[in-house]
């Protein structure tokens, strides 16, 4: 039976679930991708036969400068698209999927061309039924070209994905362990929305718990500091500064 989803551990330790993409998503999305590079192979065609009056015959002098271009478009549809845009296509993003690497990351460009180049083995015999069987029947609903790729075809959470990125961006110049360093980005995040007393009482709480002892000593007491320096200790605690 495949999982619906993985928990992997980012570079900054923190647990990262990936919703894994079925055999349905990725038929949506394969069916869209070959409607788009169809049409716009067929629009080529078109262009050449009657804009540009070229033959469409193989065996045409013109055959080079009709044929190839709309094979190029057709065949080479998938690795050109994946690599420029990092794992996805007009498809994937419609249907709201992406690709990542197994720890969530964004995969390198060999590997999106070995995944592409198994699309020869997973496309067997016809309509991708050995890929399809491979997605109903593997663990991480992957396809051999997945497989050989280290390649992970996942539900597209954007907003989790840029929670993570910034939490990564705040980690290298922070000094606080991880757990504290996002409950305190989440209370400043959310500031503007809490009421005053709250909020200045969340912040006391949280800078007598991780504020160096040295930061904390530098004024009478916690209880006297405005609710703009509360705000500004909790920025500099986060930041990694001095206020």
């Amino acid at each position: 039976m495949a999982d619906e989803a993985i928990f992997v551990q980012s570079a900054t330790g923190v647990d990262l679930t990936l919703r894994l993409a079925g055999p349905g998503n990725r038929s949506y999305a394969f069916v869209i991708d070959w409607h788009i590079r169809l049409l716009i192979a067929g629009t080529w065609l078109l262009i050449a036969a009657y804009a540009l009056k070229l033959s469409l015959s193989a065996r045409s002098p013109d055959a080079l400068v009709t044929l190839l271009p709309a094979a190029v478009i057709y065949f080479l549809y998938h690795p050109i698209l994946e690599v420029a845009m990092r794992g996805l296509t007009p498809g994937k993003r419609m249907a709201g999927l992406v690709l990542v690497d197994r720890t969530g990351g964004t995969p390198g460009t060999a590997a999106l061309l070995i995944r592409n180049v198994f699309r020869l083995i997973d496309g067997l015999p016809a309509f991708y039924v050995v890929g399809l069987v491979c997605c109903i029947f593997t663990a991480h609903r992957v396809r051999i070209g997945d497989m050989a790729a280290g390649t992970l075809l996942v539900l597209d959470d954007t907003a989790a994905a840029e929670s993570l990125s910034r939490l990564e961006k705040l980690a290298a110049g922070s000094r606080l362990p991880l757990d504290a360093l996002e409950l305190v980005d989440q209370i400043l995040d959310r500031w503007p929305t809490l009421a005053s007393g709250n909020r200045m009482q969340i912040a006391r709480s949280l800078l007598a718990r991780l504020e160096p002892r040295s930061a904390a000593a530098d004024d009478s007491s916690l209880a006297a500091l405005s609710e703009t320096q509360l705000h500004s200790r909790l920025l500099a605690l986060r930041d990694g500064t001095h206020v």
